[in-house]
């Protein structure tokens, strides 16, 4: 195992995750509050992102496999700090849609989860997936996750302590010492002998699970904070504690991934996370009782994402690995590319005060998904049988 590389990757992830967080809460009060545009405009920036997002991660992870994964990694991290300085230029409506384009704006998962800047992901899943041997992976990604999110979570602490140029400037700061962390990785040189997929059976069907997925995060995922903003009239001060502390509790949360996995296994796992997720999402819109919308809004990003590192060990083992770029690429394609309208319909209905819709649409399709899981496999050993890899608190030695 390269500690060099590891420990390369989780600095530059770290510091990626704080100038993200940063860009997470201050981005909609940016729009909404400061720039007087209406929710309509911030769905738009948000799918512009999304959609951005998705067409690069495919590029970059097509890039990753056939010419290197370390080149790509440091090309594409470059973009989130140049799109925080566009933003710290200027703040017109065209440089606020560009800059959601290239950083990745699209705010579709939890902080700690990765929901700005979600072009690297790929790339990222594919050298911890190179430089980690198999029955470690859910620890690593576990981990790496824990350590993005908390980082995450301090980014967004301090979006309530200045004012917006300050906060574009830390971001612009934090965003390229990510890429410059990024030099010292030492990678194997992986790449795809052609670019035809011999596992494209595998790939279609968590593309289309992904695809369910993120219809369902896009339609409430990037509009939680204006949902406080819109419902409660939260300022962006108090706003910023309430996101660090649940963005804290999904890192935190996060690492009992590993035994979960032991326990139930990939399809299991899925199934009773993100179906307390759905229920939780139904309720929220319906129950509109401060104390009730911020616990749930403290809990439901940690219990989306709790099984995505299951997620990644189950196609990491699945899928070859010179094509691991370009499957994690089409997969992150076609969830961005289904999250993209499903954030434009939100913002629509935002501006029509349609606020409960999009929560039960998104509980209601959030349950398809799990069912097709259960569908796809439920049946297969290989990715429902629990993990023998290292628990979080005793990994096996290199």
């Amino acid at each position: 195992m390269d500690r060099v590389s590891i420990f390369s990757l989780i600095i530059s992830r770290v510091l990626r995750s704080l100038s993200a967080g940063i860009i997470f809460v201050i981005l909609p009060y940016l729009v909404l509050v400061e720039l007087k545009y209406s929710s309509l405009i911030l769905g738009f920036a948000y799918t512009v992102g999304t959609f951005a997002t998705a067409i690069f991660g495919l590029a970059v992870g097509y890039l990753a496999d056939l010419y290197g994964r370390k080149n790509t990694l440091i090309l594409a991290s470059l973009l989130l700090p140049l799109s925080a300085l566009l933003l710290f230029l200027n703040h017109s409506l065209i440089a606020l849609l560009v800059a959601s384009a290239l950083g990745g704006y699209s705010a579709t998962g939890a902080v700690a989860g990765g929901g700005i800047g979600g072009i690297v992901a790929p790339i990222q899943n594919a050298l911890i997936t190179e430089i980690i041997e198999n029955e470690n992976r859910t620890f690593y990604f576990s981990l790496f996750t824990f350590l993005s999110g908390i980082s995450a979570s301090v980014g967004s602490l301090i979006a309530g302590l200045f004012s917006s140029e300050q906060e574009f400037l830390i971001a612009i700061i934090m965003g390229f010492l990510s890429v410059f962390a990024l030099l010292p990785i030492r990678t194997k040189n992986i790449r795809a002998k052609s670019a035809s997929l011999k596992s494209k059976v595998v790939i279609g069907k968590f593309s289309i699970t992904g695809l369910l997925n993120g219809i369902s995060v896009g339609l409430i995922t990037p509009f939680l904070i204006p949902f406080f903003i819109i419902i409660y009239h939260t300022p962006k001060s108090e706003m910023s504690i309430y996101t660090f502390l649940s963005s804290l509790i999904a890192s935190t949360l996060i690492l009992i991934a590993p035994f979960l996995d032991k326990k139930m296994g990939f399809v299991m796992s899925i199934a009773i996370t993100r179906g307390v997720g759905a229920l939780l999402s139904i309720i929220m819109p319906l129950i509109r009782i401060f104390p009730i919308s911020l616990g749930i809004y403290l809990i439901l990003p940690a219990i989306r994402i709790l099984a995505l590192p299951i997620q990644q060990r189950a196609m990491t083992e699945m899928v070859s690995q010179d094509e691991l770029g370009r499957a994690m690429g089409i997969n992150q394609v076609t969830r961005l590319a289904a999250s993209s309208g499903s954030t434009s319909l939100t913002g629509y209905l935002f501006s029509e005060s349609q606020i409960d819709l999009p929560f039960l649409a998104s509980g209601i399709i959030m349950a398809l998904n799990i069912y097709m899981y259960y569908k796809f496999f439920g049946g297969k050993n290989e990715v429902n049988r629990p993990s023998r890899g290292s628990s979080l608190l005793k990994p096996s030695r290199d």
